[in-house]
């Protein structure tokens, strides 16, 4: 398969998941943003990243090939890699997400939100360890942040790590103890933990 055959097949696959998303949300009506919808782990209050596609499917189809375009051909242009990152997140093509994230946490490794993106796309796409690595790192910048410490709630439970949940539940509890999360975190850890007993 030629170069130019295999974009075309990637930008078709793209167009054809954003139609189907953006019609799937549009019969829902949902209004949450499609960077909340990517998981049942993700906790009720973390951040949103990212907006719904042009309903011009021609549009959406130019816009879609630029951006990937101008990512590949541009690998030092952070909003280029996050544009491209945001795309395939939308259509929960999480690995490639995870790829241009990777990228613009290279330009620009200071940057909370990028760092905060990482640990939420990861827990999508079930690498709970990595998840944790990036909220672990994100929680240093801001220890107060409890969208990224009920994140961390999630990814550590989501691994099956009954001490280490415990204890990023304790933290999110000290940080907001009113936080709609905690039940269900707690839930999930007594489960874990009744499962541990059990073997």
């Amino acid at each position: 398969m030629t170069r130019e055959n295999l974009l075309f097949s990637i930008i078709g696959l793209l167009l054809g998941f954003i139609i189907g998303f953006m019609f799937a949300s549009t019969m829902s009506q949902r209004t949450a943003s499609p960077m909340t919808a990517g998981s049942q782990n993700l906790p009720r209050d973390h951040p949103a990243v990212g907006q719904a596609a042009s309903s011009n499917p021609q549009q959406m189809q130019a816009e879609v090939t630029a951006s990937l375009d101008k990512a590949k051909k541009e690998p030092n242009n952070l909003e280029a890699q996050l544009k491209a990152a945001e795309l395939y997140y939308q259509i929960q093509r999480y690995d490639q997400a995870i790829e241009y994230l990777l990228k613009a946490n290279q330009l620009k490794p200071d940057d909370y939100q990028i760092v905060v993106n990482l640990g939420m796309v990861n827990l999508d796409a079930e690498h709970y360890d990595v998840a944790e690595k990036w909220y672990r790192a994100a929680a240093l910048k801001k220890p107060d942040d409890t969208a990224v410490l009920a994140g961390l709630c999630a990814a550590t439970l989501g691994k099956g790590d009954a001490k280490a949940a415990e204890a990023a539940i304790v933290r999110l509890e000290k940080v907001d103890s009113s936080s709609q999360d905690l039940p269900q975190f707690r839930d999930r850890l007594a489960s874990l933990k009744s499962g541990e007993k059990a073997k």
